[in-house]
């Protein structure tokens, strides 16, 4: 509490005496409070008593001062209890106690800055303007949280260029794997390519029924213990297995995704089934919505097998029914949010997934799991029916076992969703034709060397490459603006208290109370030093892709503000630190990213194709709960979930 501080004798307050002081002195005056008085050594004279003075009502100010002051004492009284004018002292009148309290929550918001007056006037206009207006935009786009509905006219555009060349919705075309045989065991068809499986089914050498019953059987055998399946479309999958097996008999192909089954993260709805968002505040909730990415998948003949997990409200990798675990090491958590994606693709437990990304949740969970998967240019994939955190970071991207995969899942789902502002139907080029021979490609600090080796090795330009930028807030910029955009779509949410059932306290709870207090000027400045940071990058982005960390947060948060692409790729695996004497199958996996300009996603593709044309690390299997004869752990045995 801001306090006065006199010294001396009461007589003369505007001039007073300061003697050697032998009293330190708290006063506090309100609703009948105690007045107490400590002793105070100094060199000088002996400690005083300390007298304690209570009362059930405050004496007159000036008679109990000028009694305290006597003792030639300092005196601190809080500067809102009582006013001094000339030789005078008196209560204030509760005007001042309200600005006091005002300036307070001023402060919060580095706006304490305005006089008295002031203040007051922005209190009396925001009572009889701001608070109906909020109220009533409330009412009219907030009741209903997930920011599936309403989305914002302000549409965030990565392009760094006008120009649009030809060739914007031709599809990939692609090289057909030659001589794909079907393997003896179904461990061995779990972990075969896109492609590949792809290749099965048109040469009917196996069927969509059959594929969407083996996966479904590995989803069944490893949730458990893995943690990452929220729920089973066993009845749609084989409905829709059924239909491309039918289709297929008619001498209709739909391509390469024809009969595939794979999974989506469990922000994005599908009608009749639960989209739980991985919250126990929205377990129950079932959204009769055709999500965009949905029904393109839908359409390339694809079949959904399961919802995976999200972690809640897509933070993390904890939800309702526990936390997911990485298949190369379930002792460790698999990160998120993009939790199910990433653990249920390592596992072999599907052929690819959908997760999606604001800050992290494609690159950390693929880092940690060691599958290659791809954050697309903003906007490059539609979002509607899908959980909203900010409309100007969130992306839609594939979890795959290759780059070649994720390039075909690409090509499937981007586009304009006529529902999404934010989407466009980007100018990509074909990434298995592009001539990475008259590519240069930078490679920074934390680049893995291999991949940087292998690719010059392709006849790649490789130099040593920095992004220079003055921007000194991103990591900042990024949280202000998913914070505050997450806060509008879970508004009532936080209104009512359900942020008491969250399922890890210290993540969203407690960044959406404290984004409850940015200054909407704050936001707006965060969104010019956006534009600044996306400058600045641009023009130092003299070479056509970079190598480097995929998981550096500075990386992770400068990324999904420019809106650029990167895709992730395994380069390698080490022991676990803390191993087993006598070993263990569990890794650690080592990854990098391949980043590009916006609107380059073929760039960074073509790149990681090379790459893992002549490499092996994104075919190796995780060993999940086969760790070896020698190693036991706690969390090899099995639970299941409903």
């Amino acid at each position: 509490m801001a306090t006065l501080l006199l010294r001396g004798t009461y007589p003369g307050v505007r001039a007073p005496v300061l003697p050697r002081v032998g009293l330190c002195l708290s006063l506090l005056l309100c609703c009948g409070g105690a007045v107490s008085a400590a002793p105070h050594h100094d060199k000088f004279q002996s400690p005083i008593p300390a007298p304690r003075l209570t009362c059930s009502t405050p004496p007159p100010s000036h008679l109990l001062l000028a009694a305290l002051t006597s003792f030639d004492m300092k005196v601190r009284i809080p500067i809102d209890t009582f006013c001094f004018q000339e030789s005078k002292i008196s209560r204030c009148p509760p005007q001042n106690s309200e600005v006091s309290s005002l300036r307070r929550a001023f402060k919060i918001l580095d706006a304490d800055f305005f006089t008295d007056n002031k203040i007051l006037e922005v209190a009396k206009g925001a009572e009889e303007l701001n608070i109906p207006i909020i109220r009533a935009n409330r009412k009219s786009v907030a009741s209903v949280d997930g920011g599936l509905q309403n989305p914002s006219c302000l549409v965030f555009n990565p392009n760094w260029g006008s120009e649009q060349p030809d060739g914007i919705n031709r599809r990939f075309a692609h090289t057909v794997p030659s001589d794909v045989q079907r393997p003896g065991s179904d461990e061995d068809i779990a972990f075969m390519s896109v492609l590949e499986l792809g290749e099965l089914i048109r040469t009917r050498q196996i069927t969509s029924e059959e594929l969407t019953r083996l996966f479904l059987e590995r989803l069944r055998r490893y949730s458990g213990i893995l943690e990452a399946v929220v729920s089973y479309t066993e009845e749609l999958a084989y409905a829709q297995a059924k239909r491309a097996d039918d289709l297929l008999a008619q001498g209709v192909y739909l391509g390469p995704l024809h009969g595939i089954p794979y999974g989506l993260k469990d922000i994005i709805a599908v009608p009749e089934y639960h989209t739980t968002w991985g919250s126990t505040s929205f377990k129950n909730q079932v959204l009769n919505i055709n999500a965009w990415v949905y029904q393109r998948l839908k359409s390339a003949g694809a079949v959904l097998v399961a919802k995976l997990v999200s972690g809640s409200l897509a933070y993390d990798d904890i939800w309702f029914g526990g936390r997911t675990r990485n298949p190369w090491n379930i002792e460790e958590f698999s990160t998120g949010s993009s939790a199910g994606p990433a653990a249920c693709t390592s596992a072999g437990m599907v052929p690819f997934a959908i997760g999606s990304e604001t800050a992290g949740s494609i690159t950390y969970p693929s880092a940690r799991c060691g599958v290659t998967a791809l954050r697309p240019t903003f906007g490059a994939v539609g979002r509607s029916g899908v959980m909203s955190i900010s409309e100007s970071l969130d992306k839609l991207g594939p979890f795959c076992r290759s780059a070649a995969d994720c390039a075909i899942v690409l090509d499937a789902i981007r586009g304009r969703d006529p529902d999404d502002p934010s989407s466009r139907d980007i100018p990509l080029d074909n990434p298995f034709t592009v001539d990475i021979t008259k590519l240069t490609v930078g490679y920074l600090d934390d680049a893995e060397m291999e991949v940087v080796r292998v690719l010059s090795s392709k006849g790649v330009t490789l130099v040593p490459f920095k992004l220079n930028y003055t921007v000194d807030s991103v990591q900042g910029i990024l949280n202000f603006t998913m914070d505050v955009d997450m806060l509008a779509h879970f508004d009532e949410w936080q209104r009512l208290g359900k942020d008491d059932q969250y399922e890890a306290q210290e993540q969203w709870p407690v960044e959406l109370r404290r984004a409850r207090v940015v200054p909407a000027v704050d936001y707006v400045q965060a969104q010019r030093a956006r534009g600044k940071l996306i400058r600045e990058v641009r023009e130092s982005f003299t070479v056509d892709a970079f190598i480097g960390n995929a998981t550096d947060w500075e990386k992770v948060c400068l990324g999904n503000l420019v809106g650029m692409p990167v895709i992730v790729v395994p380069t390698g695996y080490t022991n676990i630190s803390a191993s087993p004497p006598s070993g263990t199958r569990r890794r650690k996996t080592v990854t990098t990213g391949i980043y590009a300009p916006p609107q380059k996603d073929h760039i960074a593709l073509a790149l990681a194709i090379a790459y893992q044309s002549v490499t092996d690390h994104h075919k190796q299997r995780p060993p999940i709960n086969n760790l070896g004869p020698n190693d036991r752990t706690l969390n090899a045995q099995s639970k299941r979930y409903p």
